[in-house]
Protein backbone atom coordinates (compact mmCIF):
# COMPACT_ATOMS: atom_id res chain seq x y z
CA UNK A 1 0.00 0.00 0.00
CA UNK A 2 1.35 3.35 -0.87
CA UNK A 3 1.88 5.93 1.69
CA UNK A 4 0.93 9.49 0.34
CA UNK A 5 1.77 12.78 1.94
CA UNK A 6 0.33 16.39 0.69
CA UNK A 7 1.77 19.83 0.32
CA UNK A 8 0.22 22.43 -0.38
CA UNK A 9 1.40 25.79 -2.71
CA UNK A 10 -0.29 28.71 -3.12
CA UNK A 11 -2.19 27.21 -6.93
CA UNK A 12 -2.27 23.25 -6.53
CA UNK A 13 -1.75 20.55 -4.01
CA UNK A 14 1.15 18.36 -5.16
CA UNK A 15 0.92 14.97 -3.76
CA UNK A 16 3.88 12.55 -3.76
CA UNK A 17 3.78 8.70 -3.71
CA UNK A 18 6.37 6.98 -1.66
CA UNK A 19 6.43 3.33 -2.44
CA UNK A 20 7.52 1.46 0.06
CA UNK A 21 10.32 -0.72 -0.34
CA UNK A 22 9.26 -4.47 -0.36
CA UNK A 23 12.03 -6.74 0.85
CA UNK A 24 11.20 -10.77 0.13
CA UNK A 25 11.60 -12.77 3.05
CA UNK A 26 13.58 -16.21 2.84
CA UNK A 27 11.01 -19.18 3.55
CA UNK A 28 11.03 -20.39 7.18
CA UNK A 29 13.48 -23.13 8.27
CA UNK A 30 12.38 -25.19 10.58
CA UNK A 31 15.47 -26.00 13.39
CA UNK A 32 15.33 -28.35 16.04
CA UNK A 33 17.59 -28.05 19.57
CA UNK A 34 17.31 -30.83 21.83
CA UNK A 35 17.77 -30.74 25.36
CA UNK A 36 15.94 -27.61 25.23
CA UNK A 37 14.88 -27.48 28.71
CA UNK A 38 18.25 -27.53 29.63
CA UNK A 39 21.02 -24.99 30.41
CA UNK A 40 23.16 -24.61 26.95
CA UNK A 41 19.61 -24.43 25.49
CA UNK A 42 18.57 -21.23 27.35
CA UNK A 43 21.07 -19.10 26.16
CA UNK A 44 20.85 -20.98 22.71
CA UNK A 45 17.52 -20.46 21.65
CA UNK A 46 17.33 -16.83 21.00
CA UNK A 47 20.66 -16.42 19.77
CA UNK A 48 19.07 -18.78 16.62
CA UNK A 49 15.71 -16.85 17.05
CA UNK A 50 16.59 -13.79 16.67
CA UNK A 51 18.69 -13.76 13.39
CA UNK A 52 22.35 -14.56 14.96
CA UNK A 53 22.73 -18.10 13.55
CA UNK A 54 21.43 -17.77 9.71
CA UNK A 55 21.06 -14.31 9.58
CA UNK A 56 19.27 -11.27 9.88
CA UNK A 57 16.29 -12.58 7.21
CA UNK A 58 15.87 -15.76 7.14
CA UNK A 59 12.71 -16.90 9.60
CA UNK A 60 12.75 -20.24 11.57
CA UNK A 61 10.62 -22.61 13.23
CA UNK A 62 12.09 -23.85 16.35
CA UNK A 63 11.35 -27.64 17.14
CA UNK A 64 12.08 -28.02 20.95
CA UNK A 65 12.81 -31.71 22.08
CA UNK A 66 13.45 -33.00 25.73
CA UNK A 67 12.36 -35.97 27.99
CA UNK A 68 8.39 -36.24 29.04
CA UNK A 69 9.59 -34.90 32.59
CA UNK A 70 10.57 -31.89 31.46
CA UNK A 71 7.99 -30.68 29.52
CA UNK A 72 7.00 -28.39 32.21
CA UNK A 73 10.03 -26.51 32.64
CA UNK A 74 9.63 -26.45 28.38
CA UNK A 75 6.11 -24.76 28.41
CA UNK A 76 8.13 -22.26 30.50
CA UNK A 77 10.56 -21.86 27.82
CA UNK A 78 8.26 -21.46 25.35
CA UNK A 79 5.94 -18.76 26.84
CA UNK A 80 9.74 -16.91 26.78
CA UNK A 81 10.15 -17.36 23.58
CA UNK A 82 6.70 -15.78 22.77
CA UNK A 83 7.32 -12.88 25.45
CA UNK A 84 10.93 -12.08 23.21
CA UNK A 85 8.34 -11.08 20.36
CA UNK A 86 11.23 -12.05 17.64
CA UNK A 87 10.40 -11.41 14.63
CA UNK A 88 11.85 -14.15 12.85
CA UNK A 89 10.51 -16.80 14.79
CA UNK A 90 7.08 -17.73 13.27
CA UNK A 91 6.80 -21.21 15.84
CA UNK A 92 7.88 -23.59 18.12
CA UNK A 93 7.05 -26.78 18.50
CA UNK A 94 7.94 -28.62 22.03
CA UNK A 95 7.57 -32.24 22.20
CA UNK A 96 9.14 -35.27 23.57
CA UNK A 97 8.87 -37.52 21.03
CA UNK A 98 12.24 -37.56 18.28
CA UNK A 99 10.14 -38.45 15.03
CA UNK A 100 8.12 -35.27 15.55
CA UNK A 101 11.11 -32.97 16.15
CA UNK A 102 13.25 -34.00 13.58
CA UNK A 103 10.27 -34.04 11.17
CA UNK A 104 11.23 -31.83 7.77
CA UNK A 105 14.55 -30.38 10.15
CA UNK A 106 16.94 -28.59 8.25
CA UNK A 107 19.41 -27.91 10.93
CA UNK A 108 19.66 -29.98 14.02
CA UNK A 109 21.36 -28.79 17.88
CA UNK A 110 22.08 -32.40 19.56
CA UNK A 111 22.32 -30.60 23.35
CA UNK A 112 20.48 -33.21 25.31
CA UNK A 113 22.93 -35.74 26.30
CA UNK A 114 24.02 -37.21 30.53
CA UNK A 115 25.77 -34.03 31.85
CA UNK A 116 29.09 -34.62 33.07
CA UNK A 117 29.22 -34.05 36.79
CA UNK A 118 32.86 -32.66 38.65
CA UNK A 119 35.02 -35.48 38.84
CA UNK A 120 33.36 -37.73 36.45
CA UNK A 121 35.21 -39.23 33.26
CA UNK A 122 34.17 -39.29 29.95
CA UNK A 123 33.95 -42.67 29.50
CA UNK A 124 31.20 -42.57 31.84
CA UNK A 125 28.57 -40.44 29.88
CA UNK A 126 29.92 -42.71 27.39
CA UNK A 127 27.00 -46.35 27.99
CA UNK A 128 24.25 -43.92 28.59
CA UNK A 129 24.54 -41.03 25.58
CA UNK A 130 25.64 -43.61 22.99
CA UNK A 131 21.87 -44.59 23.09
CA UNK A 132 20.41 -41.63 22.94
CA UNK A 133 22.56 -40.94 19.45
CA UNK A 134 21.50 -44.23 18.24
CA UNK A 135 17.96 -43.23 18.69
CA UNK A 136 18.27 -39.57 17.21
CA UNK A 137 19.95 -41.00 14.42
CA UNK A 138 16.86 -43.62 13.86
CA UNK A 139 14.53 -40.58 13.54
CA UNK A 140 16.81 -38.64 11.11
CA UNK A 141 17.24 -41.25 8.92
CA UNK A 142 13.48 -41.60 9.30
CA UNK A 143 11.69 -37.86 9.08
CA UNK A 144 14.41 -35.31 8.32
CA UNK A 145 15.38 -33.64 5.63
CA UNK A 146 17.83 -35.31 3.43
CA UNK A 147 20.30 -32.00 3.47
CA UNK A 148 20.02 -31.58 7.25
CA UNK A 149 23.25 -30.33 9.45
CA UNK A 150 23.69 -31.74 12.23
CA UNK A 151 25.90 -30.65 15.15
CA UNK A 152 26.03 -32.48 17.86
CA UNK A 153 27.23 -30.59 21.12
CA UNK A 154 26.25 -33.75 23.60
CA UNK A 155 29.23 -35.12 25.18
CA UNK A 156 31.52 -37.18 24.46
CA UNK A 157 30.83 -35.22 20.82
CA UNK A 158 32.85 -36.70 18.20
CA UNK A 159 31.80 -40.34 19.32
CA UNK A 160 28.03 -39.35 19.70
CA UNK A 161 28.25 -37.85 16.19
CA UNK A 162 29.76 -41.11 14.73
CA UNK A 163 27.02 -42.93 16.32
CA UNK A 164 24.42 -40.64 15.48
CA UNK A 165 25.43 -41.15 11.86
CA UNK A 166 26.07 -44.76 11.56
CA UNK A 167 22.13 -45.12 12.57
CA UNK A 168 21.33 -42.43 9.64
CA UNK A 169 22.54 -44.10 6.97
CA UNK A 170 20.13 -42.08 4.12
CA UNK A 171 22.36 -38.75 5.29
CA UNK A 172 25.81 -37.63 3.98
CA UNK A 173 28.42 -38.46 6.78
CA UNK A 174 29.87 -35.00 5.81
CA UNK A 175 26.35 -33.72 7.47
CA UNK A 176 27.37 -34.83 10.85
CA UNK A 177 29.66 -32.40 12.85
CA UNK A 178 30.81 -32.02 16.57
CA UNK A 179 31.23 -29.04 18.53
CA UNK A 180 35.40 -28.02 19.11
CA UNK A 181 34.41 -24.53 18.14
CA UNK A 182 34.36 -23.69 22.07
CA UNK A 183 37.84 -25.27 22.38
CA UNK A 184 38.75 -23.07 19.23
CA UNK A 185 37.27 -20.13 21.03
CA UNK A 186 39.01 -20.82 24.72
CA UNK A 187 42.51 -20.99 22.93
CA UNK A 188 41.33 -17.58 20.33
CA UNK A 189 40.83 -16.14 24.02
CA UNK A 190 44.23 -17.24 25.73
CA UNK A 191 46.29 -16.02 23.05
CA UNK A 192 44.65 -12.30 22.62
CA UNK A 193 44.96 -12.55 26.33
CA UNK A 194 48.52 -13.21 25.82
CA UNK A 195 48.97 -11.17 23.21
CA UNK A 196 47.37 -7.83 24.79
CA UNK A 197 45.58 -7.61 21.31
CA UNK A 198 41.22 -7.46 20.78
CA UNK A 199 40.14 -11.22 20.41
CA UNK A 200 39.46 -10.50 16.93
CA UNK A 201 42.91 -9.58 15.98
CA UNK A 202 43.78 -13.31 16.19
CA UNK A 203 42.63 -16.34 14.04
CA UNK A 204 43.71 -19.69 12.33
CA UNK A 205 44.40 -21.44 15.54
CA UNK A 206 43.32 -24.61 15.79
CA UNK A 207 41.97 -27.56 17.59
CA UNK A 208 42.62 -30.92 16.59
CA UNK A 209 40.93 -34.24 17.50
CA UNK A 210 38.84 -35.36 19.97
CA UNK A 211 36.70 -32.76 22.54
CA UNK A 212 38.16 -34.15 25.49
CA UNK A 213 41.27 -33.20 27.64
CA UNK A 214 43.22 -35.23 24.88
CA UNK A 215 42.43 -32.23 22.30
CA UNK A 216 45.17 -30.75 20.76
CA UNK A 217 44.98 -27.04 20.77
CA UNK A 218 47.36 -25.25 18.29
CA UNK A 219 48.82 -21.64 17.73
CA UNK A 220 51.33 -22.87 15.29
CA UNK A 221 49.61 -21.55 12.22
CA UNK A 222 47.55 -18.78 13.94
CA UNK A 223 48.10 -15.29 13.26
CA UNK A 224 47.45 -11.98 14.85
CA UNK A 225 46.80 -8.39 13.61
CA UNK A 226 49.53 -5.56 15.43
CA UNK A 227 49.55 -2.28 13.83
CA UNK A 228 47.95 -3.27 11.18
CA UNK A 229 49.75 -6.07 10.16
CA UNK A 230 49.48 -9.78 10.07
CA UNK A 231 51.99 -11.51 12.12
CA UNK A 232 52.54 -15.43 13.19
CA UNK A 233 51.85 -15.95 16.43
CA UNK A 234 54.25 -17.64 17.65
CA UNK A 235 56.84 -15.05 16.19
CA UNK A 236 55.13 -12.46 18.61
CA UNK A 237 55.06 -14.95 21.57
CA UNK A 238 58.70 -16.35 21.43
CA UNK A 239 57.76 -18.21 23.84
CA UNK A 240 57.61 -22.08 22.37
CA UNK A 241 57.33 -23.05 26.79
CA UNK A 242 54.22 -21.47 26.33
CA UNK A 243 52.33 -22.73 23.39
CA UNK A 244 53.44 -26.20 23.90
CA UNK A 245 52.37 -26.40 27.55
CA UNK A 246 50.79 -23.84 29.60
CA UNK A 247 48.73 -22.50 26.43
CA UNK A 248 48.04 -26.33 25.71
CA UNK A 249 46.83 -27.41 29.32
CA UNK A 250 44.48 -24.51 29.97
CA UNK A 251 42.31 -24.47 26.82
CA UNK A 252 41.89 -28.55 27.63
CA UNK A 253 41.35 -28.61 31.12
CA UNK A 254 39.31 -24.84 31.00
CA UNK A 255 36.01 -27.23 30.83
CA UNK A 256 36.92 -28.61 34.29
CA UNK A 257 37.77 -25.08 35.63
CA UNK A 258 34.49 -23.67 34.62
CA UNK A 259 32.84 -26.56 36.33
CA UNK A 260 35.17 -26.28 39.43
CA UNK A 261 34.05 -22.68 39.76
CA UNK A 262 30.22 -22.88 38.86
CA UNK A 263 29.75 -26.54 40.01
CA UNK A 264 28.00 -26.81 36.69
CA UNK A 265 29.48 -27.32 32.95
CA UNK A 266 29.57 -24.53 30.34
CA UNK A 267 26.22 -22.92 29.47
CA UNK A 268 27.29 -19.63 28.28
CA UNK A 269 30.32 -20.71 26.26
CA UNK A 270 29.17 -23.17 25.02
CA UNK A 271 25.79 -21.97 23.51
CA UNK A 272 27.52 -18.95 21.55
CA UNK A 273 30.21 -22.03 20.17
CA UNK A 274 27.33 -23.38 18.79
CA UNK A 275 25.58 -20.77 17.41
CA UNK A 276 29.33 -19.80 15.73
CA UNK A 277 29.71 -23.18 14.29
CA UNK A 278 26.23 -23.62 12.54
CA UNK A 279 26.43 -19.85 11.10
CA UNK A 280 30.06 -20.40 9.90
CA UNK A 281 28.51 -23.99 8.63
CA UNK A 282 25.79 -22.23 6.76
CA UNK A 283 26.89 -18.78 5.73
CA UNK A 284 30.35 -19.48 5.18
CA UNK A 285 33.69 -18.63 7.19
CA UNK A 286 35.56 -16.27 4.43
CA UNK A 287 39.29 -16.06 4.79
CA UNK A 288 39.00 -17.79 8.65
CA UNK A 289 39.79 -21.65 9.18
CA UNK A 290 37.76 -22.48 11.91
CA UNK A 291 37.56 -25.86 14.10
CA UNK A 292 35.21 -28.05 13.43
CA UNK A 293 34.75 -32.23 14.36
CA UNK A 294 33.75 -33.96 10.99
CA UNK A 295 34.55 -37.65 9.77
CA UNK A 296 38.02 -37.98 8.98
CA UNK A 297 39.12 -39.31 5.70
CA UNK A 298 42.74 -39.89 7.25
CA UNK A 299 44.07 -36.34 6.77
CA UNK A 300 47.13 -35.79 8.57
CA UNK A 301 47.93 -39.43 9.46
CA UNK A 302 44.44 -39.66 11.97
CA UNK A 303 42.57 -42.69 11.85
CA UNK A 304 40.32 -42.64 9.35
CA UNK A 305 36.06 -43.04 9.74
CA UNK A 306 36.03 -41.37 13.28
CA UNK A 307 34.81 -38.21 13.76
CA UNK A 308 38.08 -35.64 14.13
CA UNK A 309 38.25 -32.28 14.62
CA UNK A 310 40.27 -30.44 11.87
CA UNK A 311 40.89 -26.64 10.67
CA UNK A 312 38.12 -26.24 8.02
CA UNK A 313 36.83 -23.72 5.82
CA UNK A 314 33.20 -23.46 4.61
CA UNK A 315 31.68 -22.14 1.48
CA UNK A 316 28.18 -22.71 -0.08
CA UNK A 317 27.10 -24.87 3.12
CA UNK A 318 30.17 -27.60 2.47
CA UNK A 319 33.23 -28.01 4.94
CA UNK A 320 36.70 -28.30 3.44
CA UNK A 321 39.71 -29.36 5.16
CA UNK A 322 42.51 -27.28 4.85
CA UNK A 323 45.17 -29.03 3.36
CA UNK A 324 49.23 -28.89 3.22
CA UNK A 325 50.37 -27.74 7.12
CA UNK A 326 53.43 -28.54 8.70
CA UNK A 327 53.05 -30.80 11.32
CA UNK A 328 55.72 -30.69 14.35
CA UNK A 329 57.06 -34.10 15.62
CA UNK A 330 55.35 -32.78 18.84
CA UNK A 331 51.54 -32.30 17.09
CA UNK A 332 52.28 -35.38 15.53
CA UNK A 333 52.49 -36.96 19.02
CA UNK A 334 49.42 -34.95 20.08
CA UNK A 335 47.75 -35.79 17.08
CA UNK A 336 48.58 -39.52 17.08
CA UNK A 337 47.52 -39.54 21.01
CA UNK A 338 44.21 -38.09 20.67
CA UNK A 339 43.64 -39.70 17.34
CA UNK A 340 43.96 -43.17 19.32
CA UNK A 341 41.56 -42.40 22.30
CA UNK A 342 38.84 -41.40 19.21
CA UNK A 343 39.69 -44.99 17.88
CA UNK A 344 39.12 -46.25 21.32
CA UNK A 345 36.33 -44.67 21.89
CA UNK A 346 34.32 -44.96 18.99
CA UNK A 347 35.12 -49.01 19.50
CA UNK A 348 33.71 -48.62 22.76
CA UNK A 349 30.45 -46.96 21.67
CA UNK A 350 29.92 -49.56 18.86
CA UNK A 351 30.29 -52.12 21.40
CA UNK A 352 27.45 -50.55 23.74
CA UNK A 353 25.65 -50.17 20.84
CA UNK A 354 25.36 -54.28 20.19
CA UNK A 355 24.15 -54.61 23.89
Amino acid sequence: MACCWGSKTEDSLETTIIEPKLVAMAAPIKVVVTGAAGQIAYSLLYQIASGAVFGPEQPVYLHLLDIAPMMGVLEGVVMELADCALPLLVGVLPTASPEEAFKDVAAAFLVGAMPRKEGMERKDLLSANVRIFKEQGQAIDKVARKDIKVLVVGNPANTNAFICSKYAPSIPKENFTAMTRLDQNRAQSQLAAKLGVPVKDVKNVVIWGNHSSTQFPDASNAVVTVGGAQKPVPAVINDNEYLTNTFVSTVQKRGAAVIAARKMSSALSAAKAASDHMRDWFLGTGDRWVSMGVVSDGSYGTPKDVVFSFPVTVNNGKWKIVEGLTISDFARKMLDNTGKELAEEKQDALDVCKD
